[in-house]
């Protein structure tokens, strides 16, 4: 069936609003047990906010998930230049299915750019101001950085995912990190028009993804999105977008069995790649 079946029609590229200037900018992520990786996120915007954009940063969450609550009331209590935090608390069954917030996002957003991300990205030096150069009278579906900076995949023990007893702002060493070129626009890395965003969602009419779920599902969604555009994405030049990779998903049940086959896998994957 074609795309259109599942979505709203797209709006007309003659339509829709070539910004330029000062632009304004939604980044969207989840955390589920991952609140030693959101602390480098949202570090990152503290050292380094954007000065050629004005940024809301919003995090679905569950409030049962303590660690998560205790890094977002931390960081909301300070006052960055540009930035808007928003905080999103959801019960679990809609979290763990990523696209339920995404669309609420998608739906609801102000910004003339939307980017759906991940909360084990970093947005470093120069990131946004660099995004805001390069989406300046821009007015494509979807982009991403054709460029990021990883690390090796980490172990659970590596001092990098030990989480500080308080949360508190850090910084991430650079020199873990080398450069990895990207060739589509993977669920961390949609960077979606406003208009389009509005206009349609994500994934808002394709009933799965929007469905509850018991437990984090794999986050096929980005793919079925690519498809409902079109596109995979147009590549631009963003500096200081880093990510950090590990084995231990927080995401999933920490005592199953599919666990310990999945951290198997990226275990054996991990000494491939070395």
């Amino acid at each position: 069936m074609p795309a259109s079946f599942y979505r709203r029609p797209l709006p007309d590229v003659a339509t829709r609003q070539a910004k330029t200037g000062h632009l304004t900018l939604e980044i969207v992520s989840h955390c589920w047990q991952y609140s030693h990786m959101l602390v480098y996120q949202l570090s990152s915007f503290v050292n380094y906010p954007p000065k050629d954009l004005s940024l809301t940063v919003t995090v679905f969450y569950s409030p049962e998930d303590v660690g998560t609550q205790k890094t977002l009331d931390m960081f909301g209590k300070l006052q960055v230049e540009n930035v808007i935090w928003n905080w999103q608390p959801m019960e679990k069954p809609k979290l763990v299915r990523r696209a339920i917030g995404r669309n609420m996002s998608a739906l609801a957003t102000k910004a003339d750019w939307i980017w759906f991300t991940d909360c084990d990205i970093i947005f470093h030096e120069n990131c946004l101001d660099s995004l805001a150069s390069q989406l300046q009278g821009k007015t494509d579906t979807l982009y991403f950085p054709k460029e990021i900076q990883v690390t090796d995949i980490l172990e659970e023990n590596d001092p990098l995912l030990q989480a500080k007893e308080e949360p508190q702002v850090i910084d991430v060493d650079t020199n873990s990190f080398q450069s990895y070129a990207r060739q589509k626009a993977i669920g961390p890395y949609q960077i979606v028009h406003g208009d389009v965003a509005r206009a349609i969602g994500y994934c808002d009419e394709v009933r799965i993804f929007q469905t509850e779920s018991d437990r984090w599902r794999k986050t096929y969604e980005d793919t079925a999105f690519r498809w409902l555009v079109g596109s995979d994405g147009v590549p631009i030049a963003v500096d200081g977008v880093f990510q950090i990779r590990h084995i231990q998903k927080g995401r999933y049940d920490q005592n199953s069995k599919i666990t310990e086959v999945r951290i198997a896998t990226r275990k054996v994957q991990k000494k491939i790649a070395d």
